[in-house]
């Protein structure tokens, strides 16, 4: 590319910043209007590009991989997850993918963390009866109790890099950390972060009173809290994810709520295909759950620091190196 201007197409709106740097920086196409491409524009879109800078909203399948344009040789996620492009259908047409972890592990930890005091606390209920009735309805020694967070167990799926501040969190908050993954962490983050393993999920489950999730989805660990799997959770237990979607059985926790066997949930991802599922909806508006709208990564200092991130990896890409944040179809959770 010696001599010539990177050229690159966006697929969504970035922030004013990361934009004006790309257009200083590349040959830069944005999208003014924000919407989701469909596959064909996404195609269309890419022709006389050099690199795709994709969003977790595209779905970059195999059959949209294959129809790419010869010259798209990088697909530069601005985001994280990866689970919406087909890892093997890129590295079989010699495309390099890049995404942006590390950035988005404060900014998820802190939501995870207000999740995991809205719920018990019934925050989205108090702020709702204010704001509904325009009056505060006076004291009452019953009215309003919740549940206290101090001394409570808290369960980790995942001691990644955000359920690690999760739990770094958690513990200034007095919550007892549990924790379960693949593979035993070292006796020095054990001890740095007052954590316990457990080897076996359902024995964490049964043990703790609150489940935070911070795993990616790969075939292992779809639907990884199955009906079983919740069954086995404490009847006055809550459920926090801000991690995938697909980690959980949605309609068998949606039941167990309604049934009273789990006493609610804080979701910041959920089934979206055909809409919010309207059992889901009616437990919000009961208070029973809280449902925040994907929004666990969005702030400004977030998304500024994403949109660094994929410039660097374009610029080392198209240097000739490897880039710092390539991700490889074999990939390990973390």
């Amino acid at each position: 590319m010696t001599g010539t201007r990177t050229r690159i197409v966006v697929t969504r709106r970035l922030p004013d910043a990361i934009e004006q740097r790309m257009g200083m920086l590349f040959e830069a196409r944005f999208n003014p209007d924000d919407r989701a491409l469909a596959a064909d524009e996404i195609i269309e879109a890419a022709k006389g590009a050099d690199v795709l800078v994709s969003s977790i909203t595209d779905t970059l399948d195999a059959a949209l991989i294959a129809q790419l344009p010869d010259q798209i040789r990088l697909i530069a996620q601005f985001g994280n997850g990866v689970d919406n492009i087909d890892l093997a259908a890129a590295q079989a047409r010699g495309i390099t993918v890049t995404n942006t972890p590390s950035v988005l592990t404060e900014d998820t930890a802190d939501m995870a963390m207000a999740l995991i005091l809205s719920v018990p606390r019934r925050l989205g209920e108090g702020s709702a009866i204010i704001t509904e009735t325009g009056r505060w309805p006076g004291w009452s020694p019953t009215w309003m109790l919740g549940r206290r967070i101090g001394g409570k167990a808290l369960g980790i799926v995942g001691l990644g890099r955000i359920g690690s501040a999760v739990a770094r969190r958690a513990r200034s908050f007095g919550l007892d950390i549990h924790y379960y993954s693949r593979s035993r962490k070292t006796d020095r983050i054990e001890e740095e972060l007052g954590a316990t393993w457990w080897p076996v999920l359902e024995d964490m489950l049964e043990a703790v009173d609150i489940v935070s999730l911070h795993t990616p989805h790969t075939h292992q660990t779809f639907n990884l809290l199955n009906e079983d799997r919740l069954k086995r959770m404490k009847r006055d237990g809550f459920l926090v994810n801000v991690s995938r979607r697909e980690l959980i059985d949605e309609e068998a926790l949606i039941s167990l709520i309604e049934s009273g066997h789990l006493s609610g949930a804080g979701l910041d991802v959920f089934e979206q295909r055909d809409g919010i599922d309207p059992r889901l909806l009616k437990l919000a508006r009961e208070h029973r759950v809280v449902l925040t709208p994907h929004m666990a990564s969005a702030t400004l200092e977030g998304r500024l620091e994403m949109g660094e991130t994929v410039i660097v990896n374009i610029r080392v890409f198209m240097d000739g190196e490897s880039p710092p944040h390539r991700v490889l179809p074999d990939r390990a959770a973390g």
